[in-house]
């Protein structure tokens, strides 16, 4: 791999929850330019087998890749759990970020001696990344693994809220209080979105932890250990989606916190 500082930062996610990690990236490296891949013809991940998702997240890659790329960010819980290694084989020595650890690290620093309530796609809880990372770190820390699939389409209805949203969220959460637990972990990037609900349905104690921060700052430092940092300019994104560019301009606004403006329909 050439090193070319000029060359923008690929990031794909299954759909439109991986912008919630775009939007941190683009605070923290102003800089930069990026790639950003919605797999939205195939979403969600969080249901598939750990095959497919390799598969898929290989596919992603390979399109971001062929674009030209410096590093990549792996924008999705699932793909992370199920490709990370798979992908740091096949494309190296790109370097290849995932959200588990950089998710894991950050509820760590927050909880203490207390336990952490990780909520997350089927996949990603029966895959055990963010059981394993978080124990790794704090071998004594109490874990709480709850799926939570519903969460995803709703999230995916862009702030369209329902009768039944508090009820769904609600579900997930029954038994966080009795456990103990003083953090919630959002392994899915789908979820900040709900921040303020939880915030709502939550002990005023409860810290809510999600990957992008954390990512973002992995992200910056990688860069510039590499020496692939950019250290001027203002950067651009460019966006990338496999269905429904309309929605994915409408809906994805609302994850990522400002307005789209183009996405370029692609096949993988």
């Amino acid at each position: 791999m050439t090193k070319d500082n000029t060359l923008p930062i690929g990031v794909f996610d299954s759909g439109m929850g991986g912008l919630t990690v775009l939007a941190a990236l683009k605070r923290a490296l102003p800089q930069e330019d990026f790639l950003y891949l919605g797999d939205t013809a195939r979403l969600p991940y969080g249901t598939k087998s750990p095959k497919t998702v390799r598969r898929y997240a290989a596919q992603a890659t390979q399109l971001l890749v062929d674009q030209g790329i410096k590093s990549l960010v792996i924008a999705c819980n699932t793909a992370s759990a199920y490709a990370l290694q798979h992908l740091e084989q096949v494309f190296a020595p790109l370097p290849v970020y995932g959200v588990v650890e950089a998710g894991a690290q950050a509820a760590v620093t927050a909880a203490g001696s207390s336990g952490i309530w990780v909520v997350a796609t089927e996949s990603t809880i029966a895959s055990g990344a963010y059981q394993g990372a978080l124990t790794s770190l704090a071998p004594r820390l109490a874990v709480y693994g709850r799926a939570a699939p519903l969460w995803v389409t709703l999230a995916e209805q862009g702030g369209q809220t329902s009768e039944f949203e508090g009820a769904v969220l609600r579900h997930a959460l029954g038994g966080f209080e009795a456990s103990g637990a003083n953090t919630l972990l959002l392994g899915c990037t789908h979820f900040p979105v709900f921040r303020d609900a939880l915030a709502a349905l939550l002990p005023s104690k409860t810290v809510i932890v999600d990957s992008a921060q954390t990512t973002a700052l992995a992200v910056a430092q990688g860069l510039i250990s590499a020496r692939l940092n950019r250290a001027h300019g203002a950067g651009r994104v460019t966006y990338f989606a496999t269905d429904g560019e309309t929605r994915f301009r409408r809906v994805g606004g609302y994850f990522l916190g400002a307005a789209i403006d183009q996405v370029t329909l692609v096949d993988l």
